[in-house]
């Protein structure tokens, strides 16, 4: 299972006073110099954290893919196909709301995903569609000929019920399951953490974890590349000291 380091939050604490530090490039570096496998940003339209300028000093350094989160719109996707990252994630996008709160809504907004999908895949970029785990949600991205799925494990992270985490869990592993044997890649991530994700990385058939905020809180306490180095442990099943 591979780790991808969400580095969106290095930007906000940035942001939050207008510096040009911390920089998310040296970020980004020491990230891939700590194991992480890909490097994952989101450029939101409002820009409250990464901003257009990152991607594109970005880009030409990565040794590792990156992998960029956008809204399906017009704006964002000719930004994509002019940085070409190696992945894009389309993910939904609300003003007002604090973090990415849930899946796309694939099957009301069919026609608009499909078409971002198929530009962006002319244009040479592979593209992922970050949904719940549900299986019709998994029907219509397997009719859009995506290769990648990333799954929503927001609503599994906030649960506080063990009984409930479980039953969450199953409906995971179900959708995994079927989207593995329907031949997509599977991807997963939003709110795990370093005593949460464990249960995630059990699902052997999750090609890929994306993770950034708990991250980041760690590196406040023990340092970025630490922070890094031990979320892969765990993620490889090894033992962090």
């Amino acid at each position: 299972m591979l780790l991808g380091v969400n580095i969106d939050h290095i930007a906000t604490i940035r942001e939050a006073r207008g510096t040009d530090y911390p920089s998310v490039v040296k970020a980004a570096m020491d990230a891939e110099n700590a194991g992480a496998d890909s490097i994952t940003l989101h450029l939101r339209e409002d820009r409250r954290h990464m901003q257009d300028k990152d991607l594109y000093e970005l880009k030409p350094l990565l040794t590792k893919k990156m992998n960029l989160e956008l809204a399906p719109t017009e704006e964002m996707i000719k930004i994509a196909l002019d940085v070409k990252p190696e992945d894009v994630c389309i993910v939904p996008e609300r003003r007002e709301e604090r973090t990415t709160e849930g899946g796309l809504d694939i099957i009301n907004n069919y026609d608009l995903l499909k078409d971002a999908c198929d530009r962006l895949a002319s244009g040479g970029i592979r593209t992922s569609l970050f949904i719940a785990p549900n299986i019709k949600h998994i029907e219509k991205a397997i009719m859009m000929n995506v290769p990648i799925i990333e799954i929503h494990t927001g609503h599994y992270a906030n649960l506080q019920n063990e009984a409930e985490k479980l039953k969450e869990l199953t409906i995971i592993r179900e959708a995994v399951n079927f989207a593995n044997k329907a031949g997509l890649i599977v991807n997963a991530g939003h709110g795990l953490h370093y005593t949460n994700v464990q249960a995630i990385v059990a699902m052997n058939d999750i090609y890929e974890l994306n993770i950034g905020h708990s991250i980041v809180a760690e590196a406040l306490f023990v340092g970025w590349q630490k922070a890094i180095k031990d979320m892969k442990k765990i993620i490889t099943r090894q033992t962090p000291k």
